[in-house]
């Protein structure tokens, strides 16, 4: 048995490549996919695709129209969804990833830390699983392959 695991989250530091990397030293049977974390390619892909947009809302408009088909997609091939939230970002993608997931049915390992309790309480009600580091968000799964 293989999972898809879906990592949501900021994309601004190298977690993903940490988390897959454990899950590589563990021979986890994960296949991970996840937003565009190249933030230019993420931000201009609209234009990319079609054409020079007026102005910077048209263009935002057409990113992320883009990015929400590449999302859907993902989410939806998904079989567990792990949604990052730390204190240094804003984290609205991550939300409605969280979210998505959510209403998809899918399973959802919400990693925050303590302090973010409060803010993340309703999502965290709505979690299979509420860890604080994306390492024991790996230790939850590698527990799925245990005999």
């Amino acid at each position: 048995m293989e999972l898809i695991v879906y990592l949501a989250g900021q994309i601004h530091d190298n977690w993903r490549e940490d988390i897959k990397q454990q899950a590589a030293d563990l021979k986890l049977p994960l296949t991970f996919v996840g937003p565009m974390t190249d933030h230019s390619r993420s931000d201009h892909i609209g234009e990319v695709i079609l054409g020079k947009q007026e102005n910077s809302i048209l263009k935002d408009e057409a990113a992320s129209a883009i990015n929400n088909l590449r999302t859907e997609i993902l989410l939806k091939k998904a079989d567990v969804v792990i949604a990052l939230f730390g204190e240094k970002y804003k984290q609205w993608n991550s939300a409605m990833d969280a979210a998505t997931a959510v209403s998809l049915k899918k399973p959802l390992i919400l990693v925050r830390p303590k302090q973010l309790h409060h803010p993340l309480k309703e999502l965290a009600n709505k979690a299979q699983v509420v860890v604080e580091t994306p390492e024991q968000a790996l230790q939850a799964l590698a527990y799925i392959f245990e005999s």
